[in-house]
């Protein structure tokens, strides 16, 4: 069985405010740390298995993307460099040095700032009903995996278990006011078509990806993770073709391998396999040094 020692993330005495499917938050006294664990979700169950470094790799894609963006607007990221870290954390250096960020405390947006570039995944499943995403009207005959002439915001509610619900903007604006949905809206479209024009430099498509904003000093600054394999839905330009699923640099291998298995989809979920983890490994990588390097 490959080894895997990020599975879970334990930093006693320090306060965790939030533990999600992957990651971890701790309130320190200036600021937050935020850990990307190994561990991997499909159809809303944590897996028992664990994907090795798949928490470094998502710090690593993220912090180059807040690195790069800040020209478009600023974010939570204090530093990933772990010398620079308060001293409160130092003692936890082996267990969560490369797959950390101190970052800034801010008040989350209550929604997922999505933007599609191709129609694919939930958009897709809409689009066949209704012709229509999150409520946007669109051309008749679109194919599945049609690029759109312009990319298009799709927000989504924020589940902390199950699904993200498709809302549309109008239901936003409900949420957070006319003003602040306007400039979420504008933002994420931005960084959305800078993220795009990058991986397209470097032979890969990306198709559709989420954005969480939040509140710091009344400024509104992104957060959360960015364009991350988790977050996003990347493929590689000689997979693409209008009309198909193609392969994507994600956890698909993993959600394509259980759809072979028996499991219901009810908690708890199955172990992987070794080659399937190895196979999936490989993915994550793939795409880190091909969006960073």
């Amino acid at each position: 069985m490959i080894n895997q020692p990020s599975h879970q993330i334990i930093c006693d005495g320090l306060k965790e405010l939030k533990k999600g499917k992957v990651r971890h938050v701790y309130e320190l006294k200036e600021g937050l740390l935020v850990v990307a664990s190994d561990r991997v979700s499909a159809f809303d169950a944590i897996l028992p298995s664990a994907i090795p470094d798949k928490g470094k790799i998502l710090t690593q894609v993220s912090e180059f993307w807040f690195n790069n963006t800040q020209h478009i607007v600023p974010n939570h990221l204090i530093s990933c460099d772990w010398s620079e870290f308060p001293e409160e954390v130092q003692p936890f250096h082996t267990e969560l040095k490369d797959r950390s960020m101190w970052a800034k405390k801010a008040k989350p947006f209550p929604v997922e700032c999505v933007v599609r570039g191709y129609l694919m995944g939930s958009g897709w499943k809409e689009y066949q009903r209704s012709q229509t995403v999150s409520g946007v009207p669109l051309p008749a005959n679109l194919k599945q995996g049609s690029k759109f002439d312009n990319p298009i915001f799709t927000p989504a509610t924020k589940a902390e278990d199950g699904h993200d619900e498709n809302i549309s903007f109008e239901e936003m604006v409900a949420l957070v006011g006319q003003s602040a949905a306007d400039t979420l809206r504008t933002l994420s479209i931005e960084l959305y078509q800078f993220g795009a024009t990058h991986c397209d430099a470097k032979g890969i498509i990306l198709a559709d990806t989420k954005f969480e904003f939040g509140l710091c000093d009344n400024e509104i600054i992104l957060i959360d993770e960015v364009m991350t394999p988790d977050s996003s839905r990347f493929w590689h330009h000689n997979d693409y073709q209008e009309g198909i699923s193609p392969p994507s640099y994600d956890k698909q291998i993993i959600r394509d391998y259980l759809e072979t298995t028996d499991w219901d989809k009810q908690p708890p979920a199955p172990p992987l396999p070794d080659d399937i983890i190895t196979k999936a490994s490989k993915r994550y990588n793939d795409l880190k040094k091909m969006v960073v390097q």
